[in-house]
């Protein structure tokens, strides 16, 4: 494991505290681990060369943030790629603009993300990205497309779908 003797010794310390921590918001203790290394990864990178005034503080606010952004993401996930009533799906979009500080944890995800969309067919690519980049409701994705609706849906869905799978589950 990478890391500095004192940040490692303080993520070996505060590691099961984390890893309940995580648990008791996404509710599954499976993921809440995947969460704890994701945050450790994070932390260490940050706190390479520098002195954290509050590094335990920073440690469980990662930890936080990506525990909160996973269940906004499956929330919204599954209500677009579960979603019946197609009516229901096309009122889900993607956020606002993400903090400072979510673009830097989450820098690697993105180039990953996308390359992933990269090596979507065209149609998926662009009705992906004008949902979770441009908060294009899938109503306005098959109109822009001339599709239907729920090919609309489709394509959204395959496109999520193949990014989670080359995010190795986008954690």
């Amino acid at each position: 494991m990478p890391g500095n003797s004192s940040s490692l010794a303080l993520f070996m310390r505060q590691r099961s505290a984390l890893v309940n921590y995580a648990s008791n918001i996404i509710g599954s203790r499976v993921l809440a681990e995947d969460l704890v290394q994701e945050a450790w990864l994070r932390f260490d990178a940050a706190s390479k060369g520098r002195f954290l005034d509050d590094a335990t503080g920073y440690l469980y606010r990662i930890v936080r943030n990506l525990a909160l952004d996973s269940k906004r993401r499956d929330a919204r996930e599954y209500s677009v790629t579960n979603a019946s009533d197609y009516d229901i799906a096309v009122q889900v979009s993607a956020d606002e603009a993400p903090d400072p500080e979510t673009v830097i944890l989450y820098k690697d995800d993105y180039a990953k993300a996308m390359e992933a969309l990269g090596e979507l067919p065209e149609r998926t690519r662009i009705a992906c990205e004008m949902h979770r980049f441009g908060g294009a409701k899938l109503r306005e994705i098959a109109t822009y497309l001339d599709i239907s609706i729920p090919l609309a849906h489709k394509l959204v869905a395959d496109g999520i779908d193949h990014c989670r799978q080359r995010l190795g589950g986008w954690p």
